[in-house]
């Protein structure tokens, strides 16, 4: 398989993009006269989130330095009655004693999740209970319960599943992944090869990992934490702990088949956002900008020039930021008269660093929602108003890529589920 340079998605469409397709609507990247509405203002810069300020508090050592705990033992008690094992049956063909063909139901697969409401709520991955025809939940008291999907969302590898006839189960705190550091300690708890209630320790090696780290669905939403704690086959929708024993992730893919170091973790944050309208509707809506982009960090010099980029000491707030590469003819940008070659550096108040959190944010932003757009045209910064459609979910399921640095022979080791 020849491998190919991978690229960001786009917000409303996944198209693998051409070089030089910054050029496609005249020299320069477009035109500058601003759109119609467009508001100019006088910097790029937005202004950062109001955060509370925290309550002094005194300090035995360095703010700046974390202890690790001398056991993780409390943690790892204290969480386990809320982590569940997770089977899948379905039908499969085979042959009987006898040579004859037929179907018979058996075990699918294997997988981890934790409860997250005393009433019999569990999150997991999609992929774990994708496919099977009957879904068994195994409590730590070894209880099992018969579940049913009660939400799903394969974008983002994230489901939810219904106990019935269990009471007051032990629900899970849910922490602040946002909040998370690379070299924080994490605790991560599951089912590795059928070994259940395994737990494994170890940091945070890496954040924001995504398509071209993580080779999964390329249409997928994937911002993930990447820790050392070891998971393996049967992890997959297993809390990630911190210190606190709250979870800051999901545990969802390996590299290299496992027990390599490299594991990784859907944020917890991400995870909060979705599950509320997953329980209520049993699927997610995305709301689409309706551009292709490409992030201006990976753009080539040809088309930096193009659009008045400097390679080297770039203007302020161009250094940043996702390009238009595509306006989805009769779509809201389009309908906004945003062109190809405008910057796009934030989105609704936030500032947009990596075209993957304007996807994130436009696609969970909401369908018919009135936002502000701030653009760079030709130097010339502006706020815009878009009124976001409907993202149309593609039909077919994508191939999944090979990872950036993967050797040759990794191309098609197990990856991604375990």
């Amino acid at each position: 398989m020849q491998y190919k340079a991978p690229f960001v998605l786009a917000v409303a469409l996944a198209l693998p993009l051409a070089a030089g397709a910054c050029k496609t609507k005249g020299e320069g990247g477009g035109s500058s006269a601003l759109p119609p509405g467009a508001v100019p203002v006088a910097s790029t810069a937005l202004p950062p989130p109001v955060l509370p300020t925290p309550a002094a508090t005194p300090q035995t050592t360095p703010a700046d330095l974390k202890i690790a705990p001398l056991s993780f033992a409390p943690i790892a008690k204290k969480a386990d009655a809320s982590v569940v094992t997770i089977y899948t049956v379905g039908e499969e063909e085979g042959r009987g004693m006898f040579g004859r063909r037929g179907r018979s139901r058996a075990a699918k697969g294997l997988g981890t999740g934790f409860v997250v409401d005393a009433a019999g709520v569990i999150i997991t991955n999609n992929h774990v209970i994708e496919g099977a025809d009957e879904i068994i939940v195994q409590l730590s008291d070894e209880r099992r319960f018969p579940a049913k999907v009660a939400g799903r969302d394969a974008r983002t590898d994230i489901a939810v599943v219904r106990i019935e006839g269990a009471k007051d189960l032990p629900a899970i705190p849910l922490g602040d992944s946002d909040g998370l550091e690379v070299g924080d300690w994490v605790v991560a708890i599951g089912n590795p090869f059928g070994l259940s209630h395994t737990v494994s320790a170890g940091i945070v090696s890496a954040k924001g990992r995504g398509r071209e780290d993580v080779p999964l669905d390329p249409t997928g939403y994937y911002n993930f934490l990447q820790t050392d704690a070891s998971i393996n086959p049967g992890n997959s929708g297993g809390p990630l702990l911190n210190l606190k024993g709250e979870v800051v992730g999901m545990n969802t893919a390996v590299r290299g088949g496992g027990a390599q170091g490299i594991g990784f973790a859907i944020p917890i944050n991400m995870v909060k956002q979705l599950v509320p309208t997953l329980l209520e509707k049993g699927h997610f809506t995305r709301s689409a900008l309706g551009v292709r982009i490409r992030d201006v960090r990976d753009l080539s010099d040809e088309d930096r020039a193009q659009l008045k980029i400097a390679s080297d000491g770039a203007p302020r707030g161009l250094e940043k930021g996702a390009v238009i590469e595509f306006v989805d003819p009769g779509g809201p940008a389009d309908k906004a008269k945003l062109e190809v070659g405008d910057v796009i550096v934030g989105f609704d108040g936030q500032a947009v660093e990596r075209g993957s959190l304007l996807q994130w944010l436009a696609s969970t932003a909401g369908v018919g929602k009135n936002v502000t757009v701030r653009v760079i045209r030709a130097g010339k910064p502006f706020d815009i108003k878009v009124t976001l459609g409907e993202l149309k979910e593609p039909k077919t399921k994508p191939a999944a890529m090979r990872p950036r640095g993967a050797a040759p022979d990794e191309e098609d080791a197990p990856f991604g589920t375990p």
